[in-house]
């Protein structure tokens, strides 16, 4: 794979090439090819599944965290998956063509605002080589050409995954360059990929601060930003117990190298006592380090379960791994406040039977996404029914949240008049 920044415009300007025929593809176009990109994926699956393992293989012997290789790994039940949401987006109404609205002026002309795809979408994202499928899937289904520029570490995985798909097109008569990998395996290859302005309609990056800083900070082409996310969960005063400890457990250990997993654990000190020293005790038997501040700390440190004393570092990280910061607050409004300073905008949830305790963290907490009595993991493409997800937009222009098709178009106003002239 090369760097050259030649080569790397020559496959913008691929996509640019065929980005009309793209848009205009019908939807039974679109989906036919859908479910033949799905049951490609499932034939091949033994080609993947050894492809990622040199790229898993190399991983461990970088000495690579285990979260990251979680996220970096294929077997065959994770393809399976990947497969069955790319029709479950098959299965989605189109959004090219829905009128956002319309209405006729006095004078008779009528106005239809419409959504069209972007055109040409580049994805810079890490590890993850599911974001490969599902990011060239709702590109497709959105009438847009999808650029792929995954990371180093899954270059062989990608490269096989983006063979596959592009044979699937062709068994569809749809342009195989509809879905390209952008080649390269350093930043160079990126910083060429952000300076395509003019042939790259709009970039999405996808991973860990370091890469969308980059991307944000440095791309002439525009940005649809996504966020890491540094997951609040706070158990009120008024919360039933039981659901508490399930939700917190669910939400760190389900899946913790995800960004929806929580980071941070904020008790009400009124239920402190009580629900701590059993929550500590399911989370220790899961395997997670307790980071606690002093008041939990306290609560804790007696159960004979190891816990260490917090550090700004800790309200601060994103950890992607089996640590939980833990702290006590005084009211709700303390815990928003705690929120606040410390969130990156993600997911927030509260566990209470309080309607006027939920009403207020709801209305206090400025996140992309704020679970009531229901676990952070739930902030995905998928589970909100979009069938997959581009990405979690933690910005506020155009698209916050998990981004699905809606997100991957803009909009047209179609004016239609009967020789109208403007006086």
């Amino acid at each position: 794979m090369s760097d050259n920044r030649e080569e790397v415009l020559e496959v913008a300007r691929r996509g640019r090439a065929v980005a009309n025929a793209v848009r205009q593809l019908t939807r039974e176009a679109k989906d036919l090819a859908l479910f033949a990109i799905a049951d490609a994926l499932d034939a091949r699956a033994s080609e993947i599944v050894a492809a990622n393992q040199i790229d898993v293989e190399r991983a461990k012997q970088a000495g690579t965290a285990d979260g990251i290789i979680d996220r970096l790994t294929l077997d065959a039940p994770r393809i399976a998956a990947i497969a069955d949401a790319l029709r479950d987006v098959a299965a989605l109404p189109d959004p090219c063509g829905e009128v956002v609205r319309g209405y006729t002026l006095a004078n008779g002309l009528q106005i239809r605002q419409v959504r069209v795809p972007m055109g040409v979408v580049g994805m810079i994202y890490e590890a993850r080589p599911n974001v490969t499928v599902d990011a060239a899937g709702l590109c497709l289904k959105s009438g847009n050409v999808a650029l792929l520029r995954g990371s180093s570490s899954a270059a062989t995985t990608n490269a096989a995954l983006v063979n596959i798909m592009r044979d699937a097109l062709g068994t569809q008569g749809i342009p195989a360059d509809a879905i390209q990998l952008v080649p390269g395996l350093t930043h160079e290859s990126t910083r060429h990929l952000m300076t395509a302005r003019g042939l790259v309609d709009v970039l999405i990056p996808r991973g860990g601060a370091a890469l969308i800083n980059n991307v944000v900070e440095n791309s002439t082409v525009p940005v649809i930003e996504t966020g890491v996310g540094n997951c609040h969960v706070y158990i009120d005063k008024d919360a039933d117990i039981q659901k508490a400890i399930n939700i917190i457990v669910n939400s760190k250990v389900q899946r913790p190298s995800v960004c929806n997993a929580a980071e941070t654990l904020l008790v009400h000190k009124d239920i402190a006592e009580i629900f701590l020293p059993m929550a500590a005790a399911v989370l220790h038997q899961n395997g997670v380090t307790l980071h606690a501040d002093q008041r939990a700390w306290e609560l804790t440190v007696g159960t004979g379960i190891p816990v260490e004393l917090v550090t700004d570092e800790d309200w601060a990280a994103e950890y992607l791994t089996l640590d939980l910061a833990v702290g006590v607050v005084d009211s709700v409004d303390q815990a928003i406040a705690h929120i606040q300073r410390w969130s990156t905008g993600h997911t927030e949830a509260i566990v209470t039977d309080s309607q006027s305790a939920a009403a207020a963290f709801v209305a206090g907490v400025d996140s992309a996404a704020v679970m009531v009595n229901a676990s952070t993991r739930f902030t995905d493409g998928g589970e909100f029914g979009f069938g997959a997800e581009i990405g979690i937009s933690t910005q506020k222009l155009h698209a916050r949240g998990p981004m699905g098709l809606a997100e991957l178009t803009t909009t047209t106003y179609v004016v239609t008049g009967d020789g109208h002239i403007r006086g």
